[in-house]
């Protein structure tokens, strides 16, 4: 697949600032509707991560993979609230009877998006990058659909692939990866059912920074997006228009097919 080009996504402002910041969302949305990654940084005053960031749908051994090596983080699958309130899928927290489930302070949230672990039912182990990727897939064509599904009787749980929940109403809730990645998929015209996944730094085990993922998105031809501006062009509407981007110059090949997830977000 074929990447449509890297966004700066500085941020908020007016004049050029603003106009930029539209841009790079409308291309990051263009890029999902392709199937392509993307990178979306939530906000440094919150988490301050980059998430490498797929629709479920697009992801293959390749890109989990890519995800593996070049992000490091958790693979896993954001579902909108009302896909999981079909499948009945639990915050993960309000399920664990264990003391440790107690008492969370997490700093830079109310709480975390963690539901159900899961494998497809026609997986093996369910680790490998084939597996991950057929209960991935699997997912997204569940949350396409959720009524025409059997949850428990295509998927089982514990497994490999971390589902997370998101808020009802989206960034108007919460503005996690977890939200920005679905706010982002309602506008491509993706089903409810995005991957994410962190992005961390090699050398000192941290976070990468926001230069080192515009730089890797640069490299890579992936487009980078602030979460702030996510917010500013959607809200929770999803409604952007990207039918007539100016920004279509010949864009560099991506690496490879697409890949993303996250921790807590």
């Amino acid at each position: 697949m074929t990447g449509t080009g890297s966004g700066t996504g500085a941020g908020t402002g007016t004049g050029t600032d603003a106009s930029e910041a539209t841009g790079s969302v409308e291309r990051a949305v263009e890029a999902l509707r392709q199937g392509d990654p993307v990178l979306v940084h939530d906000a440094a005053d919150r988490e301050g991560e980059t998430d490498l960031v797929y629709p479920a749908g697009a992801v293959t051994p390749e890109a989990v993979a890519r995800m593996r090596n070049d992000a490091g983080g958790l693979v896993c699958v954001a579902l909108s609230d009302s896909v999981a309130s079909a499948f009945e899928l639990p915050y993960q927290q309000d399920v664990l009877d264990h003391a440790a489930a107690a008492d969370h302070d997490l700093g830079y949230d109310e709480r975390s998006s963690f539901s159900l672990t899961v494998n497809h039912r026609d997986t093996y182990t369910g680790i490998t990058d084939g597996d991950r990727a057929l209960t991935i897939t699997r997912l997204a064509d569940a949350a396409a659909s959720p009524a025409d599904v059997d949850f428990a009787g295509e998927f089982r749980a514990p497994g490999h692939v971390h589902l997370l929940r998101a808020a009802p109403d989206l960034v108007a809730d919460r503005e996690g990866h977890t939200e920005l990645a679905l706010v982002l998929a309602e506008a491509a015209g993706r089903p409810p059912a995005m991957v994410v996944c962190e992005m961390l730094d090699d050398e000192t085990g941290g976070a990468r920074s926001p230069a080192a993922a515009r730089s890797y998105a640069e490299r890579h031809g992936l487009v980078y997006v602030e979460g702030s501006d996510v917010i500013d062009a959607l809200g929770g509407s999803g409604d952007v228009d990207t039918t007539d981007t100016t920004d279509s110059g010949e864009s560099p090949e991506s690496s490879e097919s697409a890949e993303s997830a996250e921790s807590t977000d």
